[in-house]
């Protein structure tokens, strides 16, 4: 039997200490179970994100696309087709668990195209109305982006804290304790993106939660008032080089949000 290659380093100073980082490079089984079937879902949501997002820019720039689908006056977004088909591959995994091949790869596959539909819309979660093309919409790709990242971290093998790892119950405990903290603290700064990747790579938790929050975080809220709330809103301003090229790539890769848009068209712009 073969295995792939385990990078890892200890965080703490004695041997019962959790490793810092558990790497196992697509694992010893890349396409079985498990992480196989999480590579599976990540493949099928990132496919399913790009075509639904496509749609929705075709729906919003030509006349000819099909558009949205409607029910008596109402449209359905394709949030309400995601939530569906996650409930039904989620109960199939467990009603018929463990599900032979090629059965755990359709519904690996389901499970992955609900999501992309699901976090496409992640804005409509949080502001509960139709924000998709509005400013607010950018979050249902940064959501996107985060959750491809996490997906990504999993495939790959690494794991959080070595959790897999025989060691002291004690040692591991602290570890996860003090990683946990960093994770935390730059997620309250508003640097969720480096928060997730703390969770497998704890360094970028450090470094997010030692940087300057950002201006409309809870940390900033709570504790930053005066000269050091202005310097935040100074290095998160959307004129600044780092602010406009994300913006650049955000329109590249989901479209440009509009300006007002009336009702009825904002919802046919919605795709499927």
């Amino acid at each position: 039997m073969t295995y792939a290659p385990v990078v890892s380093a200890a965080l703490l100073g004695h041997s019962g200490a959790a490793p810092l980082v558990s790497l196992h490079l697509f694992g010893n089984h890349p396409f079985g179970g498990g992480r196989g079937a999480a590579l599976v879902v990540l493949i099928a949501f990132l496919v399913s994100f790009l075509a639904i997002r496509t749609s929705a820019r075709l729906t919003r720039s030509v006349s000819w696309w099909p558009g949205g689908v409607q029910s008596g006056g109402v449209h359905l977004h394709h949030l309400v087709w995601g939530i569906c088909l996650m409930l039904v591959s989620g109960f199939i995994a467990f009603a018929g668990a463990p599900l032979p091949a090629p059965w755990w790869h359709i519904d690996a596959a389901i499970f992955g195209i609900g999501a992309g539909f699901t976090l496409d819309e992640f804005a409509l979660w949080v502001h509960l109305k139709d924000v998709y093309w509005a400013e607010e919409g950018r979050s249902s790709v940064d959501a996107v982006v985060v959750a491809v990242a996490f997906g990504g971290l999993i495939v790959l093998g690494t794991k959080p804290f070595g959790l897999d790892d025989a060691g002291s119950i004690t040692g591991t405990i602290a570890t996860a304790a003090i990683v946990l903290a960093f994770v935390l603290l730059a997620a309250s700064k508003g640097r969720v993106f480096l928060a997730v990747l703390g969770m497998f790579i704890p360094l970028i938790a450090i470094y997010g939660s030692v940087r300057l929050a950002r201006p409309h975080s809870i940390w900033a809220r709570r504790r930053y008032d005066g000269a050091k709330l202005d310097r935040a809103k100074h290095r998160y301003s959307p004129t600044t080089r780092m602010a406009r090229c994300g913006a650049w790539l955000s329109d590249l890769l989901a479209g440009a949000p509009s300006e007002a848009v009336p009702p009825s068209k904002d919802s046919a712009a919605t795709g499927p």
